[in-house]
């Protein structure tokens, strides 16, 4: 019995970090009715063509829908979460736009048409990333892609680094409805030592980058699948938080971009 007890009492502490302190949930997740209006957490206001690789993407389902964000990295390809399309019927994609009912213009898409990864986990919010391919695009001031990282680049942490992330995402916890306007924050990323603290080593893999929020500046309900760019590259596509919201200080998350070089490539034909 000592030796069963001892033994129940060392899996119990390996598994102590292994499980979240905070419950993890998806931005699109937060609340029972999703909706387009809102905006980042404490964000301040993008002006025009200040996010040309910024999209706006309205999911429709049978029975509902939700809105998501995406990156475009080519004339025919939007970078997204896979929690987005997962179960998805067609997505309506924004296009140049800073108010999101103004976009530049639209392209309405069919599942049939998007590439979500394969081995997508929505317990273990593992490959959490999808392209969609869309109708040739012009690139323009408004409409333009941004840049993947070179591969030279894949085993970067950016611990330190302070990136920007985009989007249409909720303002406040208790708000349902907010500005149309795009909103950006600029977030300093953490070590993933640090964000396993509320979140676990079965979430936060080395496939997760993750930014601090304790200034309550945060992605939140709206942003999710939007961009994290560093310095004009994409390194991180909004993935989780904390269920309890997005202003109570717990980290960010975002599926790391290096880690799907080949996978874009093998997809899209698309490098870095």
């Amino acid at each position: 019995m000592k030796v069963l007890a001892v033994f129940v009492l060392a899996i119990a502490a390996a598994s102590a970090g292994l499980l979240p302190q905070i419950a993890p949930v998806h931005p699109r997740d937060r609340i029972t009715k999703p909706t387009i209006d809102g905006r980042i957490t404490n964000g301040k206001n993008a002006v025009a063509n200040q996010f040309p690789y910024q999209v706006g993407l309205s999911f429709i389902t049978l029975t509902g829908g939700w809105w998501c964000g995406g990156s475009i990295i080519g004339n025919s390809w939007v970078l997204t979460a896979a929690h987005c399309t997962d179960g998805a019927s067609y997505v309506t994609v924004y296009y140049g736009a800073t108010d999101r009912s103004s976009p530049q213009f639209t392209q309405t898409i069919s599942k049939s048409n998007w590439i979500q990864h394969a081995n997508y986990n929505s317990k273990t919010v593992s490959n959490d990333i999808s392209l969609i391919k869309t109708s040739s695009v012009t690139f323009s001031a408004s409409v333009n892609k941004i840049s993947l990282p070179a591969i030279a680049s894949s085993y970067s942490t950016y611990e330190g680094q302070t990136a920007v992330a985009s989007g249409w995402g909720l303002t406040a916890d208790t708000d349902t409805g907010a500005t149309k306007h795009l909103q950006f924050a600029d977030l300093t990323v953490i070590p993933n030592s640090v964000c396993r603290k509320t979140f676990g080593f079965l979430l936060v893999t080395s496939k997760i980058i993750c930014v601090d929020t304790s200034n309550a500046i945060s992605t939140c309900q709206g942003d999710s699948g939007g961009p994290l760019a560093l310095d004009g590259t994409l390194i991180g596509i909004t993935s989780f938080g904390a269920e309890d919201g997005c202003e109570i200080g717990a980290p960010a998350a975002f599926t790391r971009v290096t880690s799907y070089l080949d996978w874009i490539q093998a997809n899209s034909g698309i490098s870095g």
